[in-house]
């Protein structure tokens, strides 16, 4: 998300009159909010006022402190931190299944870097992939490219898959921020498509995203929200969740809250409710009624919880629009805290891509993405996954890297750590926008 905030460098005063909807909560995490100093304070008071309320900022170029040092297509990977909760998941009953789906992904949310940070946008061409190695000795992998930047917005397409696990999760994601005064919203246009392929007749389960805003850009302290609502369904089991992030009133409700109703076709069956920076649980329909029916606890952000680490290759082993070579001056930059060398590296990269895409221009040429294509809307990966399990892992092993780093076949039980160590569970908000 947007990193906008003016308060240290004392230019910009709240207008009279104008409620306090972004004022920072009292139950907001201190690692959910950030202060500026007076230099960054007046960068950004003089960005701001090159902006109008309404307007799309994907073009809008932002100051380095405000960014998170990975790429949008690394950030994806949080929600492939507990793949273990759909794991196995070949049980009888439809709602069960639902169930887990809808614990996956609400997991993935309470990872997140301190303060108020936005990943990198990524650059045409740029590419994320990585490999898990399981403590049982199976596997998963992940592929995301950056399929379009010149559409309003841009995509993000990503494919996770184990095949030992019968786990596979396909989607996009476009983010659209606007500027709306004394906050940025960001509209996550996508969406994630799980399948259980030791249950092909369920097909797919899709799962739309919350909207994120970045609260108190213009006075009082910073913060990030996640905030209306989003959709899980299953079409051919008949399963629906709605899903209301919830954002805090000044005078009441909960920072971080969600509530969300769980139906069988036109019949409530249960909810979900709590706080997605600490636990969530779910409860029976008829439990509200006081009848028989106990409440689980969905996912406690709270507790230890052992994430999936990401093998990735090593740099110097990379091709040169991975994102981590990309960026690799970028976020060596930023980790050192060195905004002058950061700046001069994200406008090195950005002059890049814009020459090159004048170059193609000239020539007549469209960008083809290397790993996904378009089918009716929807972007998937350029793979038929064949049934059997040893083969379909040696099918995306030869698809996502053709050629082997030198670092992969001895690899197994090691993994590239990322850049920092700035993104890790939180109780706050996710961040992720798509401007820069």
């Amino acid at each position: 998300m947007m990193g906008l905030f003016n308060q240290a460098a004392q230019k910009v005063y709240k207008p009279r009159g104008v409620p306090d909807e972004d004022k920072v909560p009292d139950d907001t995490e201190p690692d959910d909010t950030s202060i500026l100093d007076e230099n960054e304070g007046s960068i950004i008071a003089s960005l701001i006022s090159q902006l109008r309320v309404g307007m799309d900022l994907h073009k809008v170029t932002f100051p380095t402190f405000v960014l998170e040092p990975r790429s949008m297509l690394e950030r994806i990977t949080d929600f492939m931190s507990h793949p273990d909760l759909l794991f196995g998941q070949n049980c009888d009953d439809p709602e069960e299944r639902f169930i887990r789906v809808l614990q996956y992904y609400l997991a993935g949310w309470h990872i997140k870097p301190k303060g108020v940070k936005k990943p990198y946008n990524p650059v045409l061409g740029e590419f994320f992939r990585c490999r898990y190695d399981y403590p049982d000795g199976t596997r998963g992998f992940y592929i995301a490219e950056q399929g379009n930047v010149v559409a309003s917005p841009p995509i993000s397409a990503f494919y996770y898959v184990s095949p030992a696990n019968k786990v596979c999760v396909i989607g996009e994601l476009r983010p659209k921020s606007k500027f709306l005064g004394n906050s940025v919203s960001t509209t996550m246009e996508g969406e994630n498509r799980v399948y259980l392929l030791g249950r092909p007749e369920d097909k797919e389960y899709v799962i739309s995203m919350p909207n994120m805003y970045a609260r108190g850009i213009l006075w009082g302290k910073m913060f990030l929200e996640l905030g209306d609502s989003c959709m899980a369904k299953n079409e051919q089991t008949g399963h629906y969740a709605d899903i209301q992030f919830k954002t805090k009133g000044y005078f009441s409700g909960t920072y971080n809250a969600i509530q969300g109703r769980i139906r069988h076709g036109n019949v409530e069956t249960g909810e979900i409710y709590g706080k997605w920076s600490a636990v969530m649980e779910a409860r029976p329909a008829d439990a509200r009624a006081g009848m028989q029916g106990e409440k689980r606890v969905l996912f406690d952000a709270t507790k230890e919880h052992n994430i999936a680490p990401k093998w990735v290759a090593p740099e110097e082993e990379q091709e040169p629009n991975e994102s981590r070579r990309l960026w690799s001056k970028l976020t060596k930059a930023i980790i050192a805290k060195d905004m002058d060398a950061a700046t001069e590296a994200k406008t090195a990269v950005e002059e890049s891509q814009r020459e090159q895409r004048r170059r193609m221009e000239e020539r007549g040429e469209v960008h083809v993405p290397r790993f996904f294509h378009e089918r009716a809307g929807r972007w998937e990966p350029k793979l038929q996954l064949p049934s059997d399990p040893q083969e379909a892992e040696q099918a995306v092993e030869n698809f996502i890297w053709p050629v082997r780093p030198p670092s992969y076949s001895s690899s197994s039980s090691s993994s590239s750590p990322p850049p920092s160590s700035s993104s890790h569970p939180q109780q706050g908000p996710s961040s992720s926008s798509s401007s820069s």
